[in-house]
């Protein structure tokens, strides 16, 4: 199995036509600036030693390098041996709220920014646990199921927004109960929810959705983002400058709230602990290190391919022409000559 491990380099190669084109336009206004000067005839009687062969062929070998020192950079890797290996681990869904209120910015940049920052640093801690992600407003939606591809959770996450569940509200149980009907039942793992909001539900029937959590053993850690006292809800026009706040029918600017009684009673009706968001804290970090505690379930095996680097045999050969472009002079030799007789290349 052949493999790049670094393969976005490999977009580096678009430059090199770039490259070739430069040189030729080079090589041409050079000698256009000669042309108007003095003659091919009597440039020979002037620089003799002069070999435009050479110097083809010094361009080619800086060209090639550069090709040869581009996929060095990619890492290319074999595929060595492939092995069964057991995942061990919890399974995690976080719930998080994408309502317009989570674009308060009493938490820096804003509640629903510096709560996706947080996602993408426990998804970069994980270690063979499997993590979902769910989002909601006025209706809960689930943005990738549970996964170990950590590269993807993250790429999905970064996609999300105030404007990925197009209802108002925020419908916390619904969020539970999805969450809680998404965990594969027949894997005997340890399971955990997290929900990140500003606590403001608009729905109800939390209760029902914490009983039904509780009897599968779900702990529901949940982390309350914004101020109890209330934060204006910034409203940006279509160049992302902010031309105000969000106003009710009586024009009053609307003030939203955290709701940490809500977000309290959850965690604590499942054992789990509730978190107060901050600027400054990574309140994920924390739980994660309670996740961690938890008993760590077989759940199923992968084929891992053990890769080997093979980047030294294009960075040898890169280095090589590069000596070799560094030490070929321009000027002409009987070899030289032959060969760029043979190939119809004057030597001017």
């Amino acid at each position: 199995m052949f493999r790049f491990a670094n393969s976005e380099y490999l977009y580096a190669l678009y430059l090199i036509p770039v490259i070739i084109v430069l040189l030729w336009l080079i090589f041409r206004n050079q000698k256009k600036i000669t042309e108007q000067f003095v003659s091919s005839k009597i440039l020979e009687i002037l620089a003799p030693e002069r070999s435009l062969f050479k110097q083809i062929v010094k361009s080619s070998l800086i060209v090639l390098s550069l090709i040869l020192l581009i996929l060095a950079l990619a890492n290319p890797q074999i595929g060595t041996r492939t092995e069964q290996v057991k995942q061990t681990g919890i399974d995690v869904f976080i719930l998080l709220d994408v309502s317009l209120s989570m674009k308060a910015e009493d938490i820096k940049p804003n509640r629903l920014d510096k709560a996706k920052y947080s996602i993408s640093s426990l998804i970069q801690r994980l270690r063979g646990d499997r993590i979902g992600l769910v989002i909601f407003s006025g209706r809960a939606y689930i943005q990738f199921p549970l996964t170990t591809d950590y590269a993807a959770a993250n790429l999905l996450l970064n996609s999300v927004d105030v404007n990925s569940v197009p209802q108002p509200g925020t419908a916390i149980a619904s969020a539970i109960e999805l969450a809680a009907n998404s965990f594969k039942q027949d894997v005997t793992t340890q399971k955990a929810i997290v929900i990140i909001t500003d606590g403001e539900d608009h729905q109800g029937n939390i209760e029902k959705a914490i009983d039904k959590a509780k009897e599968k053993g779900i702990k529901i850690y949940t982390i309350g983002y914004g101020s109890p006292d209330g934060a204006p809800i910034p409203v940006y026009n279509q160049y992302g400058r902010r031309s105000g706040y969000k106003l009710d029918n009586d024009g009053n600017i609307v003030l939203t709230k955290l709701n940490e009684d809500v977000l309290k009673k959850i965690s604590s009706n499942t054992e789990a602990k509730y978190f107060r968001g901050s600027n400054s804290e990574d309140e994920l970090k924390l739980i994660y290190n309670s996740l961690a505690n938890l008993d760590q379930t077989e759940f199923g095996t992968a084929k891992v391919t053990t890769f080997e680097d093979r980047f030294y045999y294009l960075l040898a050969p890169a280095i090589l022409l590069l000596i070799l472009e560094f030490f070929l002079s321009e000027r002409k030799s009987i070899f030289w000559e032959k060969v760029s007789k043979k190939l119809g290349l004057k030597s001017e």
